[in-house]
């Protein structure tokens, strides 16, 4: 079972960083390259506890319908959000956050089964794993150009002074 370790260091304050990880608004902008579209349960602003949602995207020139939930959420410091429907057989995603003197340490543990037994482990390999981490590496590189730059304020509505 692949298991993808991210660490990506954000200069700004753990709260912003936290809510743009959970807004699907920042998602939609972070994933324009696989023309991500929230089609079902939350489809604007951020995530809360047992919220849910339904993700069309076009990945390896097929459209693909993926609902996700949150699971578990400890405001500021993690939550994770597990598919309920979609074509990997499983996945979990672990959001953490550490606040350290100005910055936040942003940790991301995606952890997923392929379908298809043998041919998936292979895909993986190929393919599949190389993908996610380009993926999730480059929706950490947006979750950090907003969050160090005043973009944030144009996905987030809640007031932070």
């Amino acid at each position: 079972m692949p298991v993808i370790l991210l660490t990506t260091e954000i200069h700004a304050p753990i709260r912003i960083v936290f809510d743009l990880s959970r807004s699907v608004d920042l998602h939609k902008i972070s994933t324009q390259q696989t023309n991500e579209t929230a089609i079902r349960g939350v489809t604007t602003g951020c995530m809360e506890l047992n919220d849910s949602v339904t993700w069309k995207a076009k990945h390896f020139g097929i459209y693909q319908k993926l609902t996700s939930k949150i699971t578990s959420m400890d405001k500021p410091n993690s939550f994770i959000d597990e598919m309920e429907k979609g074509i990997f057989k499983s996945f979990r995603h672990y959001h953490g956050f550490q606040e350290n003197n100005s910055k936040t340490i942003m940790t991301d543990t995606f952890d997923y089964k392929s379908p298809l037994g043998v041919l998936g482990k292979l895909a993986d390999k190929l393919l599949i794993e190389k993908y996610m981490t380009k993926l999730l590496t480059t929706r950490n590189q947006v979750i950090k150009e907003f969050a160090e730059s005043d973009k944030w304020r144009s996905v987030l509505t809640t007031n932070y002074g």
